[in-house]
């Protein structure tokens, strides 16, 4: 599969990015620095770029089957700061104009209608701590949503750096108790498999310890 992903530098997607090199798929990723991709630059196509701009991202994108998308503000960062609304203006722009439609999206549990499945603890802390960046995800949902696009959005709850544990829920609705987390890894590897897989074509996901 010819997949295109944003995000390939972060926590979550560097484990994307070699799940997607192990499986066999022929990765392009759109980077700002392409140093960082490190020993793996010899293993993609990468486009020096900002994934806010379509014009990079429609350089990046003509061609390929697919965009997973697990971009992040990192974890010092609680202000919101517009860059996932303006990514997905620019990414949904951007599969306009290639023809590329299949989109698997990382965002957050609490964010959008699945904050009322959340914890109390939850709930306090997408309120305070969250508030800024949870306002910005929901924001570019809505303009992933309205985009003609076979979109799949994983909400993932509090993310880890813990070893893969291989076995995790999924669903578009999950019980909670505390503060729920999972592994980056295994989020990378759910979202690897949404997009290889009709089953998760036009639905939404929730994943979780």
């Amino acid at each position: 599969m010819k997949l295109l992903l944003l995000g390939s530098t972060g926590p979550t997607g560097q484990h994307v990015l070699r799940y997607a090199l192990d499986g066999g798929d022929e990765v392009t990723v759109l980077v700002r620095n392409p140093a960082r991709l490190g020993i793996l630059a010899r293993r993609v196509r990468f486009v020096q770029g900002d994934a806010r701009s379509a014009d990079y991202l429609a350089q990046a994108m003509a061609g390929q089957d697919a965009v997973v998308s697990a971009l992040g503000q990192g974890h010092r960062t609680i202000r919101r700061t517009g860059l996932f609304t303006e990514a997905a203006a620019a990414v949904t722009g951007a599969m306009a104009r290639t023809g590329v439609r299949r989109l698997v999206w990382m965002s957050s549990f609490g964010v959008g209608g699945t904050f009322a499945q959340a914890s109390w603890v939850q709930r306090l802390s997408y309120r305070t701590l969250l508030r800024g960046i949870f306002a910005d995800k929901a924001e570019a949902e809505k303009v992933l949503r309205a985009a003609d696009i076979d979109l799949t959005v994983v909400y993932p709850t509090a993310l880890t750096n813990q070893p893969p544990a291989g076995s995790y829920r999924t669903g578009q609705a999950l019980r909670m108790k505390g503060m729920a987390t999972i592994a980056r890894a295994d989020v990378a590897g759910f979202m690897i498999q949404a997009v290889r897989s009709p089953d998760w074509s036009g639905r939404d996901a929730i994943v979780s310890n």
